[in-house]
C-alpha cells in the first residue's frame, strides 16, 4: 500500500490526538490492515493514567494473541500517522460528542463520514452541573460496583476509579451480564449452595470471568470455584498472572477448548462467542455435567445452512442471502432451545447487550428444571422441524444421542 497524504487525513489524524489528550476520547480502532506483518489484525487505541501519568493505551490484536504497548500523547499524531499513511486502511474514532468513519481506497482516496455519536448526553439549555450529573450516575441500579479492584487491573477504571471513556460500552456490558446472571441465580437457589462451581469457555481477557467470580464472593459471600478456559496461551498466562497480583483465590485460568475440555459438578457454565458447533457442544456439556445455569452467545451457524431445503413458497423471499442466513439463524438456535427443554432446561432466547467486539448480541440462557415432565411432544417439534427444512442432522442433538 502506497504512503497516503490529504488535507482529510491530517485532520482525521488532529481529531484522534485531540481526543486523546482532552480524554473524550471513547474509542479509536484501526483496521483492514494491509502490512507486512501477516498475523496482525487491527490496533485499539484508549487512554489510560499510569503512575500519574496519562498515556495512549494500544492494544495490538494479533490472530492469536494480544500485545499492549504504551505510548506518550506526544507521539501519538506520528504513529497515527504512520499507521494510515501506510499500514492500514480503515479507522473509526467515537469521541463524546462525534463519531467519524475513515476508510481509504486502493487508489488512496480517503472517504471520511463524521456524525454526532447517538449515545451522546443530551443537555437543556441550562447546562447540567457535574455534580449532578455524578449524583445521576450513582442513582443508577448497578450489579457491578466500579471500584472494585479487578476492574481497575483490567482497564475498565483508572486509578480513581472512574470508567475509562473508550471501555464504557464493556462496563455496559459487565453490569447486564451480571444482571442477567443474577436472575437465573435467584430462579435456581444457588445462592444458598455451599459452594459453587464456575466453568467460562473462551474467556478471552476475562471481563466477565472476573465479574463472575466477583459477584459470587464479595456479594453473595458463597465460596466459588471458577475456571476460564481459553484456547490462547498468552491470554491464560495474563489472565493466571492478574489472579495472582490480586491475590484472588478460587479463580484460575487453563488453556484447552469446549470440545476437549472435561468439566464435572459444574453449576453455571458460560460459553460466549461460541463459533457454530462449539456452541452445540458447550451446550452439550452443560447438560452432561447437570448444570443449574447455561449461558451461551453463539455467532455463527455454518452447520445448518447447507442442509436447510426450503419449501419453493419461501424461494422468493430466501433468494436474498442475508434472509437466508437469518433463518438458518433462527431454526438453529431455535432447535438448540427445543433442545434444552426437552433436556430438563427452561430456556430463553433474547437479544443481550451488543457486545464491543461483534454484532452479535443473542444470548440463550437456560435454568435447570427443579421437577421433571414428559418431553415427548417437545421432541416431536424437534423432529418436524427438521423434516421440514430437510435437515438431516444437528449437532447438539446428535452429541445427546
Amino acid at each position: 500500500m502506497s504512503n497516503v497524504t490529504s488535507l482529510e487525513l491530517n485532520d482525521f489524524i488532529h481529531q484522534c490526538v485531540s481526543a486523546l489528550t482532552d480524554n473524550t476520547l471513547q474509542r479509536l480502532v484501526f483496521s483492514k490492515y494491509r502490512g507486512e506483518d501477516k498475523e496482525l489484525a487491527r490496533i485499539a487505541v484508549r487512554t489510560i493514567e499510569l503512575k500519574g501519568q496519562r498515556l495512549a493505551s494500544c492494544l495490538y490484536e494479533y490472530r492469536t494473541n494480544h500485545i499492549t504497548k504504551n505510548i506518550e500523547l506526544v507521539d501519538a499524531g506520528t504513529l497515527c500517522q504512520q499507521w494510515l499513511g501506510k499500514d492500514f486502511q480503515s479507522a473509526h474514532l467515537i469521541t463524546n460528542e462525534w463519531e467519524v468513519q475513515l476508510s481509504i481506497s486502493k487508489k488512496g482516496k480517503v472517504l471520511i463520514n463524521k456524525y454526532r455519536n447517538k449515545n451522546a448526553p443530551k443537555t437543556n439549555d441550562k447546562q447540567v452541573s457535574s455534580d449532578d450529573t455524578l449524583s445521576h450516575n450513582r442513582a443508577k441500579k448497578r450489579f457491578v460496583e466500579q471500584h472494585r479492584p479487578y476492574l481497575r487491573e483490567l482497564g475498565i477504571t483508572d486509578a480513581k476509579g472512574e470508567i475509562i471513556p473508550s471501555m464504557s460500552r464493556k462496563w455496559k456490558q459487565i453490569n447486564k451480564f451480571i444482571e442477567v446472571l443474577s436472575r437465573a441465580i435467584d430462579n435456581t437457589g444457588l445462592a444458598e449452595k455451599n459452594e459453587v462451581h464456575i466453568a467460562d469457555f473462551g474467556s478471552g481477557k476475562a471481563y466477565l470471568t472476573f465479574a463472575v467470580h466477583d459477584y459470587f464472593t464479595d456479594k453473595l459471600r458463597v465460596n466459588t470455584q471458577v475456571t476460564g478456559v481459553e484456547l490462547r496461551q498468552g491470554l491464560v498466562d495474563l489472565c493466571n498472572q492478574t489472579a495472582s497480583k490480586l491475590a484472588l483465590n478460587g479463580i484460575k485460568f487453563e488453556q484447552g477448548d469446549v470440545q476437549h475440555f472435561k468439566a464435572q459438578g459444574i453449576n453455571i457454565m458460560i460459553a460466549l462467542h461460541a463459533c457454530d458447533i462449539a456452541t452445540d457442544y458447550a451446550l452439550h456439556m452443560g447438560i452432561q455435567t447437570g448444570a443449574e445455569i447455561i449461558m451461551c452467545s453463539p455467532c455463527c451457524h455454518k452447520q445448518i445452512r447447507p442442509q436447510m431445503k426450503s419449501p419453493a413458497m419461501l424461494a422468493p423471499l430466501l433468494q436474498h442471502g442475508i434472509h437466508m442466513g437469518q433463518e438458518a439463524e433462527m431454526v438453529t438456535d431455535g432447535l438448540r432451545a427445543l433442545l434444552l427443554e426437552a433436556h430438563g432446561y427452561d430456556t430463553q432466547v433474547f437479544e443481550f447487550i451488543s457486545l464491543e467486539h461483534t454484532s452479535k448480541n443473542k444470548m440463550i440462557l437456560a435454568q435447570k428444571r427443579k421437577q421433571p415432565r414428559d418431553n415427548s411432544a417437545i421432541l416431536k417439534q424437534v423432529a418436524d422441524i427438521k423434516a421440514f427444512y430437510g435437515i438431516k442432522e444437528q449437532c447438539l442433538e446428535t452429541l445427546l444421542s
